[in-house]
């Protein structure tokens, strides 16, 4: 049933894909990674209860409300990721490294004379990178695929249901039809049948039985992604009587993310093959708030609750694409030849709106006379609340639909300890485990994914676990170091295109993903100075 309704809805809203942002899209820029101080990191972000750390901005802001001094504070990170798959027993493994920037801030401590009530009030402003979005992956096939790419495209236009002059029209790129679909028919990889009534891979030929495709000798996709989501807090904090802290952040945040895709099909008839490549950027500048609040009911007792707005994007894609084919087939006895190579037009351009999903955290934590701390937050994030809209302000019905088929609710846990083995020198372990919120049935393949644009690849998350170790020291009772060790897994399917299906809910073309980790390993080094 729920594939009969995702075949409905392709159809009916199928052109209103295009180059607006796709469910998984938002789901990607909707995502941040755990990042912040080195001791941040090195409890594994769970500092809602605590606060007195400048991460804390844009967790819970009633954290800021806990510092006794002003304070200065940066961070350095080296990352090495490396992205390994395996798909249909086939293991590659991609590798890069990178020295980066993570965050800045200054915090301003303002006491008043109460001993009572309003006991001091503090102001931060900070940058923090959020989200890094660095990674490559690549991944191959070799003989093992029974469907051909093209055979997807020749499946999106016969679902499309667009005519053979539908897309050889001058305009066929502004006319609300699927860009693959054009792209896929104009480089003579897709012919139609039966008087456009359908469309099949031209790679094939005919014989007694029927149409049949040819042999895929092998597969290969590589795929570059960079960039990051940096943010720009101003935050106040209030404290009453060291047992009520509040606080709010107002928050800047900008999108930049780049990605180049290349992927390629050797087939075993005459040395013909399909060459796919897609560039994509988009740029985004959003406004949010937090609020949150500390209360402490005994010495070594905190408690914390904070809710992050969504984010109010204002969005730019910028995107190209072309195919290039050499293929061999018999036309009446003889042998013909096509070899060709066409593209989108250039300078494509996109504007859309884009809202993230709020956030909700629950925080709990214990202090153990002047020796230890243990903290564990829980955060929830509503990703059914994730919106599109076009450049107009209209929601984006199409993918918002699927936006709320496809996430539920997101579920993340990050525990961490401090124990101080001397005055100056602290300890720390830590980890944070985000699930998945992909719903199973989109997860595992049984119904198709409606990608913009010419690009056909996309992952699915599997969930996110950190592992974290760090160190501090205070050199002096104004400055201090920080070091932690960060071990971040992310598991994905990653999927060379979608599987399709007829009205009937039957498999049209099947696709297989591989299985894609994502490994990084990180040092993070900060300076900070209390005066």
């Amino acid at each position: 049933m729920r594939k009969e309704i995702g075949i409905i809805i392709a159809l009916l809203f199928y052109s209103g894909a295009l180059f607006s942002q796709s469910q998984l899209d938002a789901y990607k820029f909707a995502q941040s990674d755990l990042n912040g101080t080195a001791r941040y990191l090195g409890m594994g972000g769970a500092f809602g209860a605590l606060g007195g750390d400048i991460s804390a901005m844009h967790t819970n802001p009633a954290g800021l409300a806990v510092y006794k001094s002003s304070e200065v504070v940066t961070t350095l990170s080296l990352s090495g990721f490396t992205g390994k798959t395996n798909w249909y027993g086939n293991k590659l493994s991609e590798n890069r490294t990178r020295l980066s920037f993570d965050n800045m801030a200054y915090v301003g401590y303002f006491p008043t004379s109460n001993s009572d009530g309003l006991t001091s009030w503090n102001v931060g402003f900070s940058y923090n990178k959020v989200k890094n979005f660095r990674r490559s992956y690549r991944m191959a096939a070799r003989g093992n695929s029974d469907f051909s790419i093209t055979d997807y495209m020749a499946n999106r236009a016969t679902l499309e249901g667009v005519s053979v002059s539908q897309l050889t029209a001058s305009n066929a790129y502004n006319s609300g039809i699927d860009w693959l679909s054009i792209l896929g028919h104009s480089v003579g990889a897709i012919e139609p049948y039966n008087n456009g009534s359908g469309y099949y891979s031209a790679f094939g030929q005919q014989n007694s039985d029927g149409w049949e495709n040819y042999l895929l000798d092998d597969s290969q996709l590589e795929v570059h992604e960079s960039g990051a989501i940096d943010q720009y807090n101003i935050s106040f904090g209030l404290n009453f009587s060291d047992v009520v802290l509040f606080g709010a952040s107002l928050a800047v945040t900008d999108i930049n993310y780049n990605y180049s895709s290349y992927y390629s099909e050797d087939f075993a008839h005459e040395g013909n093959y399909f060459d796919l490549a897609n560039g994509l950027s988009t740029d985004g500048t959003g406004y949010g708030f937090n609020l949150g609040v500390i209360f402490r009911p005994a010495d070594f007792l905190r408690l914390g609750v904070a809710y992050t707005s969504p984010t109010w994007y204002k969005m730019t894609d910028y995107y190209y694409g072309d195919a290039d084919i050499f293929l061999t087939y018999i036309d009446e006895g003889q042998q013909e030849t096509v070899d060709n190579f066409k593209g989108t037009p250039d300078g494509a351009a996109s504007k859309y709106e884009y809202r993230s999903p709020d956030k909700f955290l629950f925080s709990i934590a214990g202090v153990i006379g002047n020796k230890a701390l243990v903290s564990v937050d829980y955060e929830l994030v509503n990703y059914k609340n994730m919106k599109n809209y076009y450049e107009n302000g209209v929601a984006n019905d199409f993918a918002n639909e699927n936006i709320r088929s496809t996430f539920g609710i997101g579920n993340t846990i990050r525990a961490g300890v401090e124990y101080k083995f001397t005055p100056r020198l602290a300890g720390r372990l830590g980890g944070a485990w985000s699930m998945s919120p992909v719903k199973s049935d989109w997860k595992n393949g049984d119904i198709e994914v409606l990608t913009v644009g010419t690009i056909p690849h996309y992952t699915f998350d599997r969930g996110i676990s950190n592992y974290t170790v760090g160190l501090g020291y205070r050199f002096t009772p104004n400055f201090y170091t920080d070091i932690a060790y960060v071990f971040t897994q992310q598991k994905e399917d990653a999927y060379a295109f979608s599987p399709t299906f007829d009205s009937n809910g039957d498999v049209m073309n099947d696709s297989q993903p591989a299985l894609l980790k994502t490994n990084r390993n990180r040092i993070a080094l900060t300076f900070g100075y209390k005066f």
